[in-house]
């Protein structure tokens, strides 16, 4: 039988629109917060480990956050997440208006930002584990599709220009809109309706064989156990790649607040596109080439930025890696809400994400003392190398994707 549209799904609808609100927000700082560091510091190390406090959390904090979300109410744990975020929003916002740029307020711009990081952990595995109990199974690709899509739309296409406008004005503003934006998501969240037989849950465990059992499941289970090894591979060159594009604007290609904001905005177009047409093309060529296109356009996109100092190919570039890059995400996600039972869910992604992601906090501050040990190279130079061997990388990576990873 042939599931109604989400449109007429009213919890989907909520969780739709939440996610708009939270994700303009986010699309917001995640420009802003480099670009304070980059007005606190020109030290690409600390530029580095300002983003890597961003991804440590997934380092230290996934597993446990996996047996946490499978223990809770999945939609009161997405509720508390958003308003640490809240609080988190704020801190930064004092920070930035009363903060005077050296060391010390860069480090705590990294603490306010490690928690912030924190908080996302276990909002995102809560949030991917959440999607079952509100999408049925038949409608996994499209209900990931379109929250993919908002997430490109608000965060990526709409939150970075914004981002540029509101740093010209103040670098404080940026702040308050997400807080704003997370307190409409907290708001529409509380309107979500989940029956208990809607969300299958394990019995309670101690939390130690409770950890134990996600990561037996992951590592007995091939292919996630090599998908996620992959996405750490990946995820440590794209630290690398990403954590220091805002360097990159301002030195190579000279940008200003405004004209990185609008490159960005470039990324998210492609992530648009990819999100409204990624599912059509996934259950065409399947998952497999989703993961090869995913690593192919960033390949692409790192080999021109080590060779241009164009803005204009580097935006087309970022375009086309923020098309495939979504076409891994949505192939990933859904195989895993689709393979994994729902009781360990919660558990298996935060084991898959801790593997996957965690190594994204040393790729970014790697960058940074790449860039570093590298300044005999000029400005220019030092911040094209890491472009250079990410590429080196990623070809390396496709290699593993092709030879290694079966999926059905």
């Amino acid at each position: 039988m042939t599931s109604p549209p989400l449109r007429r799904n009213r919890n989907f609808r909520l969780v739709f629109s939440a996610a708009a609100a939270s994700n303009l927000g986010d699309g917001v700082v995640a420009v802003a917060i480099p670009w304070l560091a980059t007005l606190l510091t020109r030290d690409p190390v600390l530029v580095g480990l300002v983003a890597a406090s961003r991804q440590a959390p997934w380092f230290v904090f996934a597993l446990p956050a996996g047996v946490l979300t499978d223990r809770f109410d999945h939609r009161r744990v997405l509720i508390g997440c958003d308003l640490i975020r809240i609080a988190m929003a704020g801190a930064i916002m004092a920070l930035a208006l009363l903060g005077t740029p050296g060391t010390q307020a860069v480090l705590g711009l990294a603490a306010l930002t490690f928690v912030l990081g924190t908080a996302e952990v276990l909002r995102d595995n809560t949030a991917q584990t959440f999607v079952p109990a509100v999408v049925p199974k038949d409608q996994l690709e499209a209900g990931n599709g379109l929250l993919w899509s908002v997430e490109q739309v608000a965060g990526q296409f709409m939150g970075p220009p914004l981002a540029g406008m509101l740093i010209g004005a103040s670098i404080a503003a940026p702040f308050g809109l997400q807080a704003a934006g997370l307190a409409l998501a907290v708001a529409l969240m509380m309107r979500v309706r989940i029956a208990p037989r809607d969300e299958e849950r394990s019995a309670p465990q101690p939390f130690g064989p409770a950890l134990k059992e996600g990561l037996v499941f992951l590592w007995h289970h091939q292919t996630l156990r090599r998908m996620a090894l992959a996405l750490g591979l990946f995820n440590f060159i794209g630290s690398i790649f990403w954590a220091l594009v805002v360097l990159y604007a301002q030195v190579v290609l000279g940008m200003q607040a405004a004209g990185y904001g609008l490159m960005m905005a470039f990324v998210a177009g492609g992530g648009l596109a990819g999100s409204l047409i990624g599912p059509a093309i996934l259950r065409r060529t399947g998952p497999k080439f989703g993961l090869m296109a995913g690593i192919a356009g960033f390949a692409l996109a790192a080999g021109l930025m080590a060779l241009t100092q164009s803005a204009w190919i580097t935006g087309a570039a970022l375009m086309a890696e923020g098309f495939t890059a979504l076409l891994w995400n949505i192939a990933t996600v859904s195989y895993r809400q689709r393979h994994i039972p729902a009781p360990l869910l919660g558990r298996v992604n935060a084991a898959y994400r801790f593997f996957g992601t965690g190594p994204s906090a040393f790729g970014a501050l790697t960058g940074g003392i790449i860039v570093a040990a590298a300044a005999g190279l000029g400005p220019v130079g030092a911040l094209q190398l890491p472009y250079a061997i990410c590429l080196g990388a990623a070809l390396l990576i496709m290699a593993y994707i092709a030879l290694r990873l079966h999926l059905e």
